[in-house]
Parts: C-alpha cells; structure tokens; sequence
C-alpha cells in the first residue's frame, strides 16, 4: 500500500490525515497506431504520476494521487474505432464535481497531470478559479518538461518513438512485436500557418494517418523510455514538493 496512492490507501490511514496537494492525472482512451494499447495514455499518467509522487512523499511532502480519469478529448478521431471521447463541458462538469469535494475538505491545491494532447484544461482552471477563489489549481503536461529530444530522435507526438520507448519500459508486455508496428507517417495541411504553428484547427486523425500514429517508433528502445521517465518523475517530484510548501498568497518575485 502506497499512502500517497488513493486508490490504495485505506479509512484507518485516511481518518486523520492531511494533504498539502492533491494530483488528478487525466489521460485518453485512443488507438495509438498499431502496436500500442488504447490505454497508453493512461499507463503513462499512472506511472508518471505515482513515481513523482513518491519523490514528493520521501521528501515530506504531503501530495495524494487521485484515480486517473481514463477518458479525454477525442472529438477529432470520432470515426476512429472504440475511441471514446468527453466534450469539454463534461470534463468541466467532471471537474468541478472533484475541486468542490477538495475545496470543502480543505485541500486547496490541485495539480492536474494532463496525459492526452487532445485535452485542454486552461479555459476550464480559468473558469474554476473564479468559483472557487480559494483553490490553486496548476497543469501539468509532461511532454514539455524536458528537452525531448535529448532522450528520442523522432519528431512526432502520437505513439511515435518517445511514447514506444516508455512502453516498452513500463508495459512491454501490451507492446505488439515490431513487425507490427506503423511508420507514424502523418499529412500536413496543404495551408502553410496551421503547419508553422500560429494558426490551429483540429485535426482529422483518419485523413492523416493510415495507422493513427504521428511520428516514426522504429528506433525506440525501452532504454531510452527508462531514461526519460528517470529524470523526468525527478523533475516532477521536486516539483509536487516544492508546490505543497508553496505560500499561495506570495507566489511572485
């Protein structure tokens, strides 16, 4: 049993304690080309998010995980077999629900652990902060914490070599052998802004990758996943530790 794991912890541990943070990973349920499972999104969160925690706990850190929410933003990839999708108004209602319980019990710090690109959480902390004044609520997205490619070679950001390489590190069992794995080739759009990165518009996930992967996963190695995932709950460890001591009324300098 990990107390800092609420999924695993009990009412004897629970009746008399206090958390300075609470953790919400939010993943996606989605094909990640071939070889990789619908859930690695949230194998992913799981995993980042109880080792990061268990960095905070052995430096005193109070932090408590909260059970991954398995299903994200999927509304490019409706035709997609089996993906499941949560509009973004479900997820605000899913997480008001979660920040008034917090809020009541007097954990004023939640730290969302966002697992899926398709997500987006600033407009909804937005709203929520202003309901809630009390509350910090923080967003976290990991591909962002570290140089990716110092670690992986492959651009890409879909089951490509970063998200193989982790796989194959924590779950090599869900791993399909590599003769089946995709190229992760993926179309760009015909009008230059959207591919340069000022302008936006949701992509198509049938049209633009015949194995539903965006970036190559053929030199992934569970090596290189070990490695990322090594520095990466470091920096997320320190981090978790350093928002629970946090003074939330003097955070600027």
């Amino acid at each position: 049993m990990r107390p800092y794991i609420l999924a695993e912890t009990n009412w004897e541990t629970l009746k008399d304690a206090k958390f300075d943070l609470a953790i919400l990973p939010w993943g996606a349920t989605e094909a990640h080309n071939y070889h990789l499972p619908y859930a690695t999104d949230n194998i992913q969160a799981d995993h980042m998010v109880a080792e990061s925690a268990k960095v905070a706990w052995e430096k005193g850190g109070k932090v408590i995980v909260l059970p991954t929410i398995p299903f994200g933003v999927n509304t490019g990839q409706s035709d997609i077999y089996l993906d499941i999708n949560l509009n973004p108004s479900t997820q605000l209602a899913m997480l008001t629900d979660i920040v008034e319980v917090l809020n009541r019990q007097g954990i004023y710090k939640l730290l969302i652990h966002n697992g899926h690109g398709g997500n987006n959480f600033k407009p909804l902390i937005r709203e929520l902060g202003l309901k809630f004044p009390k509350m910090f609520i923080s967003l976290s997205f990991f591909p962002g914490a570290l140089d990716k490619y110092s670690y992986f070679e492959e651009k890409g950001d879909h089951a490509d070599e970063m998200e193989t390489s982790l796989m194959l590190y924590l779950r090599p069992d869900l791993v399909l052998p590599k003769d089946k794995w995709g190229d992760g080739k993926d179309k760009k759009y015909k009008i230059k802004a959207f591919s340069e990165g000022w302008m936006w518009a949701e992509r198509k996930w049938s049209e633009i990758s015949k194995d539903t992967g965006v970036g190559n996963p053929h030199k992934s190695t569970a090596e290189k996943g070990e490695h990322f995932f090594r520095d990466l709950t470091q920096k997320m460890g320190g981090l978790f530790y350093e928002i629970c001591n946090a003074d939330v009324d003097d955070l600027y300098e």
